[in-house]
């Protein structure tokens, strides 16, 4: 890229030809040859018009984007970007600031929100359809460009691709996608509601054309010819994570890299933080020329992968079929493991829509003359084929031959449902609209006359009229209930908007659109003893019960769980009858649930409203707090490195409630500690998107600098660290309790103390006490002592023992230094026994 922005290339006037001359005059500074179909749209958006962009993956629709930003600029109109997944509104956002300048660039994504006046805003379609939702055509939306436009399709979010293009009459808009079908109905329906010529810009013709074929060989020998032939960077693709994961696993046995690319591989990676578990994995794999990429992992893990690929240094990617969403990482050939896919509620073959979003990411322009797309057949046809090779002409044996049947449960496909796939077009697609409580709001919410504005919504929809009635009466019911429950009221008379309903005047305005039931939160918070020694940790069980359920940890939870009753019931000599019909009963920890499912149906027969969301007691951030788990221990005590990912955001939004819903007045020292300690946990283990902003308004003059992900000091955080530092403590009080010396010794064998060194040191403890105290008391202040130095801090931990004498403990020294380069407490042991 040029040094000058996109945004100084702005003409005095917005003049459609001295627009155009000076986007096309800056695209060639940059080496970019503006294909038929980009001059087409680019001049469509000029002129004013909307544009329908249907070409394929590698066309360049991103820089026609480029460009309706450059249109909406020129004439002083906010411009959103919309994508389905928050990854790719990130990676916008970074490259549109790198194009127009940081200032002019602004992102929202729900968890985040960076610049957000700006005039060219990145946002997730739920951000924008609430914006449509809540401001209707007056809202300050200019231009849209909604990309991965076939989302529209999505059953569950569907409606936020198609709200924007009822309530913003006013804007110009970008419709892009290469699997869109025939979109004659868009074009009119665009037309009519903004007064605007509609384009459609199409183009089957790829820049990089695609090469089918069927592989007939196993994989391993596909892939290792695919390499001895130059045809990488290859992506495989799989319908499962853990699939992609073993696969690349399976690999490390072929020579990806010469010495010399894993010298350029280790040079990037530079002093990037691999942690342990899955990361240790990883930084085996891509040392060797292998990534793997899939949603469970964490964001920093993908971004190393992309970058990598970027750079040419990652000859194969294994990972899941999310590629198809859009995001950057260049590939030569695409790989299909299989032709089905479990959607959820079940295994079925793959859409056209869906192979051709996947196999469109082979080929790129400008380095690639051709893209090639590899389907592997079924693992048991190749068999069977390779069996009746080996028979030859022999007829007899060949009549008697019994093929190999497909894996039980596998959706059986072939090389007809490849041919069938590779010429289908796309799916047409299909409206998925829906009424919810927070549609109701937010229209309430705005200025006018919410009766219209609604009846608009639901009859000038694009699903068809039963469906249309359907809507009606579930809004209806909607309002009775919001009405009954005083959350809505009716006006006497119209105030200064134009309203004749409006919410009730101490309700939480936004409530419904990022915390669902945060109103049920604060209330059952006000049932809480704030005088009780685990109120901090009861509070953090009222805003887990209203997140949304991370699947895998729980399950992993419940896994355990019952592990740890079946060896508890076969101790006390259970037969296996009483044993499974109890093992029904065990499930994750719940804490409070009782409780809280009192406080909940109570609360619904005022407020209908949460009628549409579930409340889930569940304990993931209480239970890492209470065992003392660092992150890390966390995922390797549950078995979750594959799901780091999902743990991590889960972890994120626990903190993003607690910091929104909980007021300051229901926040007590310990529940601040807590809250301080769940957000420096989350930003050690993966501060990716603030690391890029910093790079972003400080920008360094090496791009190609080795990755740098690490965030800031841990120690820089005191109050965060002082809980990490007790936490880490509190662990070694929890494994003496329990007598789990070998434990203790992997903690702590470097300082000298081994398992046995732990257990001779504590006999005599023991033998004078039954146990050590775990419960609140014990991990209180009154049991520690802190000598805070410069360098090192003093810890002397003090046991909760039976008689309350508090002669027995341990001392360690916490090195600040090495705290800080590992992103958590770092201490040694130094003396085991009575003070």
């Amino acid at each position: 890229m040029g040094t000058m922005t996109l945004t100084a290339r702005l003409p005095g006037s917005p003049d459609p030809d001295a627009l155009f001359d000076a986007f096309a005059g800056w695209a060639d500074d940059q080496g970019l040859s503006l294909y038929p179909a980009q001059e087409e749209a680019l001049m469509e958006l000029v002129s004013g018009a909307n544009v329908i962009l249907n070409t394929p993956t590698g066309s360049g629709k991103s820089l026609v984007a480029t460009g309706a930003h450059f249109v909406a600029l020129a004439h002083k109109q906010r411009t959103f970007y919309t994508a389905p997944i928050k990854a790719l509104v990130s990676e916008k956002f970074f490259a549109l600031c790198d194009i127009f300048g940081a200032s002019e660039v602004g992102m929202m994504t729900g968890d985040s929100s960076v610049n957000p006046g700006a005039p060219i805003i990145c946002c997730t379609a739920e951000i924008l359809a609430n914006i449509a939702l809540r401001d209707g055509a007056d809202a300050d939306v200019g231009q849209v460009v909604m990309d991965e436009f076939h989302f529209y399709s999505e059953p569950d979010r569907g409606w936020a691709w198609q709200v924007p293009l009822i309530e913003l009459p006013k804007a110009q808009f970008l419709l892009m996608s290469a699997t869109l079908g025939d979109v004659t109905r868009f074009k009119d329906d665009l037309t009519r509601r903004t007064g605007r010529d509609t384009a459609v810009v199409a183009s089957a013709e790829r820049p990089v054309p695609l090469f089918f074929s069927f592989g007939m060989t196993p994989l391993h020998e596909a892939l290792e010819e695919l390499l001895s032939t130059n045809q990488t960077p290859v992506y495989v693709v799989h319908f499962t994570q853990a699939a992609a994961l073993e696969r690349a696993q399976s690999l490390m046995s072929i020579n990806v890299c010469t010495r010399q690319e894993k010298d350029e591989i280790a040079k990037l990676i530079g002093d990037f933080r691999f942690s342990p578990g899955f990361g240790k994995t990883l930084s085996r794999l891509v040392r060797h020329g292998i990534g793997v990429h899939h949603a469970g992992m964490l964001p920093k893990y993908r971004r190393l992968v992309e970058r990598l690929a970027q750079a040419g240094l990652m000859k194969i990617v294994c990972g899941t079929d999310t590629l198809g969403v859009g995001i950057n990482v260049p590939i030569r050939t695409v790989v299909f493991t299989a032709l089905s896919k479990y959607d959820g509620v079940r295994t079925r073959l793959l859409k056209a829509r869906e192979f051709h979003q996947i196999a469109g990411r082979a080929g790129r322009a400008g380095y690639d003359t051709v893209g090639t797309v590899l389907v592997q057949a079924p693992e048991h046809v190749i068999e069977n084929e390779k069996a009746l090779a080996k028979l030859g002409d022999d007829v007899k044996k060949k009549r008697k031959f019994v093929r190999k049947k497909p894996p039980e449960g596998m959706v059986s496909w072939g090389k007809p449902t490849f041919e069938r796939l590779v010429e289908a077009e796309p799916e047409p697609l299909t409206s998925s609209f829906q009424v919810s409580h927070a549609m109701l709001l937010n229209v309430i919410g705005r200025p006018g006359d919410a009766f219209a504005a609604m009846r608009k919504l639901l009859t000038d929809n694009h699903e068809d009229r039963p469906a249309q009635r359907r809507h009606i009466r579930r809004a209806i019911a909607i309002y009775r209930a919001l009405l009954a429950a005083g959350v809505v009221r009716k006006l006497d008379e119209p105030d200064e908007q134009g309203r004749t309903i409006a919410l009730a005047e101490d309700f939480q305005v936004d409530f419904a659109l990022n915390q669902p039931l945060s109103p049920f939160a604060l209330a059952a918070i006000e049932l809480l003893d704030r005088e009780s020694p685990s109120y901090a940790l009861d509070v953090v069980s009222v805003v887990e019960s209203i997140l949304d359920d991370p699947r895998q940890v729980l399950s992993a939870q419940q896994h355990k769980a019952r592990g740890e009753a079946v060896a508890a019931m076969k101790a006390e000599g259970m037969d296996y009858d009483e044993r499974m019909a109890l093992l029904d009963e065990v499930t994750y920890p719940k804490p409070m649930a009782e409780l809280l499912d009192a406080a909940f149906t109570t609360y619904r027969r005022g407020h209908p409203w949460v009628g549409d969301h579930r409340l889930s007691p569940k304990s993931v951030v209480r239970d890492m707090y209470e065992r003392a788990m660092t992150f890390a221990e966390l995922v390797s005590f549950y078995g979750l490195a594959r799901s780091e990912g999902l743990v991590l955001r889960y972890l994120a939004d626990a903190y993003k409630a607690l910091r929104q819903t909980v007021p300051d007045e229901a926040k007590t020292e310990e529940l601040t500690d807590l809250v301080e300690w769940l957000g420096e946990l989350v930003r050690q283990v993966d501060s990716s998107l603030l690391d890029e902003w910093e790079k972003l308004t400080n920008p360094a003059d090496d791009a190609e600098a080795p990755v740098d992900e690490a965030p800031p000091a841990v120690t820089t955080n005191p109050r965060a660290f002082r809980v990490l530092v007790r936490n880490a403590l509190f662990h070694r009080v929890q494994l003496a309790a329990r007598r789990d010396w070998h434990a203790l010794g992997e903690l702590d064998g470097d300082s000298g103390w081994d398992a046995e060194a732990w257990a001779d040191a504590l006999e005599p403890y023991f033998d004078v006490h039954a146990q050590i105290g775990t419960g609140p008391d014990a991990r209180g202040p009154a049991l520690l002592i802190l000598e805070q130095g410069e360098d090192v801090w003093h810890a002397r931990q003090i046991f909760d023992d039976p008689n309350g004498d508090g002669d027995w403990g341990f001392t360690a020294d916490v090195d600040l230094r090495a705290s800080d380069e590992s992103g958590t407490a770092v201490l040694a042991v130094r003396t085991v026994g009575e003070f």
